[in-house]
């Protein structure tokens, strides 16, 4: 049996609630339907109330439910004044009693992939305990806190946002001893305003470092120089990251699968390998690299445990499907974009060579009245790393109508539309890229050429 993370004396310290004695929990969970034997389920409110899957998640081995209100003939039940509230308490008491290290990581683009890196990476160096998938918000990072096994000797959490002041009291939170700003760029636009006011958000991750505590920014790029005024206001020191910032990229090879460089940084070179493709994979690495000297890891034991890396479904996944003569390439970007993240998944698919280099491309949200011209700025890029190019989406129909007449495929009003279309086009070796934001739901056109594929496996 797993050693308990929280018995009765500690789930009453870090909330204040009122629970049975004898309860003890080896995990924490949100959804019922992933609860595991000993887990304490806490009951969240969203888009429904968790209060009614209790009685679930109890009858699927939950040692224990956190609630705010009854629910009749279950138990053992951990009462508390609101769940939300009682999740952050017992987050901020599970980074309060960690020895760990931690690091936290935010920008507009490469959020989770740098911290998959990180972990990777960190592995190679110690324990470590990460975020799960893109858990970076106001339940994401005090759940991931209140997971925090005690032994751990490196933590990795994931800051997100989507509106002003909300990375401030995540930080806050976290109270990590190194942060890590990735890129600046027009996500959430429409929502802040200006790309300054995004760096003004992101920037806040400094608010939160423990004392003596670091930020690896970037050294280029847009709002470079507000990110380093805003270290320095905080008393923090800086560590910019790039082409030539404290932590250099240097003597780069990309191929269409993999990649190699060298990172300068503290006055010693690394050699790193990546078994994915891109350039802006290899910033994340030389961000990681800073990040992992400025919590005291073996940074040559970190780079080597980079090998170790793989990015996540909808983050750059590469999927082979079997397709009647052969076999195409997935190169699942599904999850989010914004007109850097898109660009850096053009030059991946442009690099795949012998192929017909096929781009599938769903709507960017959040950019505001600009959204239209950001969309159609796209087209010499599309038209220069793809041969064919399919669209979904309102603003996506500004693209479709700048590109060449012979790069395009076809546009369509949404995903569930375009799906069909672009699984009906696929031929073997094919390389097929699928990138939109999460609003945009370009997974349905994931699912529908892996449809393929199992329907070709099957005959």
């Amino acid at each position: 049996m797993s050693a308990a993370l929280w018995d009765t004396a500690a789930l009453r310290a870090a909330t204040g609630g009122d629970v049975p004695e004898g309860v003890a929990v080896t995990g924490v969970s949100i959804d019922s339907r992933s609860a595991s034997p000993g887990d304490l389920f806490v009951a969240l409110r969203d888009a429904r109330d968790g209060h009614d899957f209790v009685p679930d998640a109890l009858a699927r081995g939950a040692a224990c439910a956190m609630v705010d209100r009854d629910v009749p003939g279950v138990g053992p039940l951990l009462r508390v004044g609101d769940t939300l509230a009682g999740l952050t308490a017992l987050g901020a008491a599970g980074r309060a009693r960690s020895a760990a290290r931690f690091v936290a990581v935010t920008g507009s683009v490469g959020k989770t992939t740098t911290k998959e890196m990180l972990a990777a990476g960190l592995s190679a160096c110690g324990s470590v305990h990460a975020a799960v998938a893109s858990y970076n918000n106001h339940w994401g990072v005090p759940l991931t806190l209140a997971r925090m096994p005690l032994g751990a000797g490196f933590g990795v959490i994931e800051l997100g946002m989507n509106n002003r002041g909300e990375i401030a009291p995540l930080s806050r939170l976290a109270r990590p001893h190194v942060a890590v700003i990735t890129t600046i760029a027009p996500a959430h636009l429409g929502r802040l305003g200006s790309m300054e006011a995004i760096a003004e958000e992101k920037a806040d991750i400094v608010l939160g470092l423990e004392p003596g505590g670091v930020a690896v920014i970037p050294a280029e790029g847009p709002c470079a120089d507000l990110l380093r005024r805003r270290a320095e206001e905080a008393g923090v020191r800086a560590v910019p990251f790039g082409e030539g910032g404290a932590a250099s990229l240097l003597e780069w090879e990309g191929g269409a699968e993999s990649q190699s460089f060298r990172v300068s940084l503290g006055g010693e070179s690394y050699d790193v390998s990546l078994p994915v493709p891109g350039r802006h994979m290899a910033m994340n690495a030389v961000a990681c690299l800073a990040a992992a000297r400025a919590l005291g890891a073996d940074v040559r034991r970190f780079a080597e445990g980079l090998a170790g890396f793989a990015p996540l479904a909808g983050r750059g996944a590469r999927v082979t499907i079997p397709v009647a003569g052969g076999s195409v390439l997935l190169l699942d970007e599904s999850y989010n974009a914004n007109t850097t993240s898109m660009r850096a998944a053009l030059a991946v698919l442009a690099a795949q060579e012998g192929t017909r280099r096929v781009a599938v491309m769903g709507d960017m949200l959040e950019l505001g009245n600009e959204g239209a011209a950001m969309h159609a700025g796209l087209a010499a890029d599309a038209a220069a790393s793809a041969d064919i190019v399919f669209t979904c989406g309102p603003q996506m129909a500004a693209l479709h109508d700048a590109l060449p007449a012979d790069k395009r495929g076809a546009h369509a009003a949404d995903s569930a539309a375009l799906a069909p279309i672009v699984a009906d086009a696929l031929r073997a070796r094919d390389s097929v890229l699928v990138k939109g934001s999460l609003g945009s739901r370009m997974a349905v056109v994931v699912r529908a050429i892996k449809a393929v594929g199992a329907q070709g496996a099957a005959a």
